[in-house]
């Protein structure tokens, strides 16, 4: 048994880790039954810092089992080896509304786990903590290649695995917000993916005008005509808007014929004509603006726009004509479109087709609208530009911390195995890719 007045013992295994993979944190050398809180905290790369906290109890011999023991309190309760990441929050007095996302995917995301004695839920940094390390959470495993790409008129960054390839591709498109997102193409990369981030609302609004199908479809050909990309075996993904460009390329396009589709929080009710840019979608949609709602703290409620979903089939993609597996995720709690409906309507539409079979749809309790890759922090709501050169407004997004939690870890392994289903016939699942 540990004898009181010993160091106490911090350690994580693994402490360099992709960001989707699970840690194991341990404090040892403890006296039995003694109160301590274990406490992460992050610098993010606009310089603020994010934090989590646990209380626990050491057993009998003086230990604390982050993965088998349960946390009695903080931000996060109960048995949770990942819950010093997930329920990462802002530190009091912090700008508002912030959300957390990493933009310099060649480096890690650092994060200090600290351990203090007693049962603390503010202060951290006024007192000396009894242990501390530094873990690192990366993006990009060894080997994954980042490239940049301006060719054709296209804008992304291709993640390329390590290896000769061919790989199976992914092209990898994220919402309205705009900008080029780049850590989930890195990530999918790291997994075995040839993955393109692609860049299609940018913040020239004249730019915007000229993005429709002819930009979509050259950079689904520019990533099948790379000598490190199986032609045949490409997916799209999406999220939000992105799930726009998806469903209608996918259904109409004659040129982009994807093995496989992954839709995240989206809707097929506000379709992307074979002559239209995205922008005219775009400003459709913030036609019906009126309809947004906005919750007691004047946070935008998004989701009404889309509402009801129409019953023309003229305003919407005409599921039927989806003729690849197609995999939906939703957030029940999905404040900002409306996904729930969304994707009831599409289950109905491609029954009444007779394509339904090519659907799997996963549907998650007290989810919000960003689902992403597991053990990011949860964004209920934060500051959103609903057009470039417009004003700032406070989005609300939706979901609980916890079942948000419960919905990107599980969601993300399902497409991870979907996308393996269908893209690498024999090759065996990789499912971790350790650093």
């Amino acid at each position: 048994m540990c004898q009181m007045g010993g160091i106490p013992v911090l350690t994580v295994k693994p402490w360099r880790a992709l960001f989707d993979e699970k840690f194991h944190v341990v404090v040892g050398n403890l006296p039995p039954t003694q109160e301590v809180t274990l406490h992460s905290l992050h610098q993010s790369e606009d310089t603020d810092y994010w934090e989590a906290f646990g209380h626990y109890v050491s057993d009998a011999q003086g230990r604390v089992t982050v993965f088998k023991d349960p946390c009695v309190g903080g931000t996060y309760e109960g048995v949770e080896p990942m819950g010093l990441l997930w329920s990462m929050r802002p530190i009091p007095g912090s700008r508002p509304e912030l959300r957390l996302r990493k933009k310099e995917v060649h480096t890690p995301m650092v994060v200090h786990i600290s351990v203090y004695r007693g049962h603390m839920s503010q202060g951290f940094g006024e007192q000396v903590a009894l242990a501390s390390v530094i873990t690192e959470r990366w993006y990009m495993a060894p080997g994954v290649r980042k490239v940049d790409i301006t060719e054709g008129g296209v804008t992304g960054t291709l993640f390329l695995p390590p290896g000769p390839g061919p790989f199976p591709g992914v092209l990898d498109m994220w919402g309205g917000g705009g900008g080029l997102v780049e850590y989930r193409a890195a990530l999918l990369a790291s997994h075995g993916f040839a993955a393109m981030a692609l860049l299609y609302v940018f913040p020239d609004q004249n730019k915007n005008a000229t993005i429709g199908y002819p930009y979509f479809e050259a950079a689904f050909r520019l990533l099948q005509d790379h000598p490190l990309v199986a032609a045949d075996r490409i997916a799209l993904l999406g999220l939000s808007l992105g799930v726009t460009v998806v469903l209608s390329i996918t259904a109409y396009s004659e040129a982009v014929k994807p093995r496989c589709c992954v839709c995240i929080s989206g809707s097929h009710a506000c379709r992307i004509g074979a002559t239209q840019s995205v922008e005219e979608t775009s400003q459709g949609i913030h036609k019906k603006y009126a309809k947004a709602r906005t919750d007691d703290e004047n946070r935008i409620i998004w989701r009404d726009v889309l509402l009801p979903i129409p019953e023309d089939i003229d305003l919407k993609v005409e599921m039927g004509r989806i003729t690849c597996p197609l995999l939906l995720v939703v957030g029940q709690d999905d404040q900002n479109w409306a996904a729930v409906e969304s994707a009831d309507d599409m289950k109905q539409m491609m029954e009444r087709a007779g394509n339904s079979h090519l659907l799997t749809t996963l549907s998650y309790p007290g989810a919000g609208h960003l689902i992403e890759p597991p053990y990011g922090p949860h964004c209920r709501a934060c500051t959103f530009v609903l057009q470039p050169g417009q004003q700032r407004v406070v989005m609300l997004f939706g979901g609980l911390t916890k079942p948000h939690a419960v919905a990107q870890e599980d969601s993300w392994e399902k497409i991870l195995g979907f996308l393996q289903e269908h893209l690498c016939h024999s090759v065996k699942p990789h499912m971790q890719s350790r650093l």
